[in-house]
């Protein structure tokens, strides 16, 4: 019989503990707001933070009843919001792409302000030795961290540092020596050699 009295309080500080909780719908609904903006400050981009907001809200409804302190039900989903940010970017960082890959998926990741140039910056970049074109297009095309592209490449993250500089010097001359012909004001002038 003392075993039941002890389920039975149990039970009851189980109940009480669950009619503290707020209503799921009336939470998500005022928490919605501040969740979403933390996510686009942590995904850097409004459609991811949208995908995980998502997840995150599934999450947070399928353990509700989980939950045992009503005041700690922000942090607990901003918790739920942050790891599941990190399961993206788990299952992205198992996904690689060639560069040839990225130009066809994703042509506007390829388009600068000044759309006359984009042929003379994809020219450019093709000329470019692999050891520098792979990290530059990792970290430019496909937001990739130092950190990432080291990792991904094998390499330590001082000798990605070197080759993103060094690309983009590369790089830059390459323009520089494709356009050095051309003044400012001169459009489409053929260049006397």
């Amino acid at each position: 019989m003392h075993t039941d009295n002890e389920q039975l309080k149990t039970a009851n500080r189980d109940m009480t503990k669950t009619e503290n909780l707020p209503n799921f719908d009336q939470f998500s609904h005022s928490f919605a707001p501040d969740l979403n903006r933390f996510l686009i400050w942590l995904c850097k981009d409004p459609d991811l933070a949208a995908d995980v907001g998502q997840e995150t809200w599934l999450r947070a409804w399928k353990s509700w009843h989980k939950l045992r302190d009503a005041k700690a039900a922000k942090q607990w989903v901003l918790t739920i919001a942050r790891r599941e940010f990190y399961r993206f970017l788990d299952k992205r960082r198992d996904y690689h792409m060639t560069l040839e890959d990225a130009i066809i998926s994703n042509p506007q990741h390829f388009v600068t302000q000044d759309e006359s140039h984009n042929d003379d910056v994809r020219e450019a970049l093709w000329k470019l030795d692999d050891e520098y074109r792979e990290p530059l297009a990792l970290q430019v095309l496909m937001g990739h961290t130092t950190e990432e592209i080291a990792e991904i490449m094998g390499m330590k993250q001082g000798a990605i540092l070197t080759r993103l500089f060094r690309a983009r010097k590369k790089l830059q001359i390459e323009l520089i020596k494709d356009n050095e012909f051309i003044g400012p004001r001169s459009n489409n002038v053929t260049p006397i050699k």
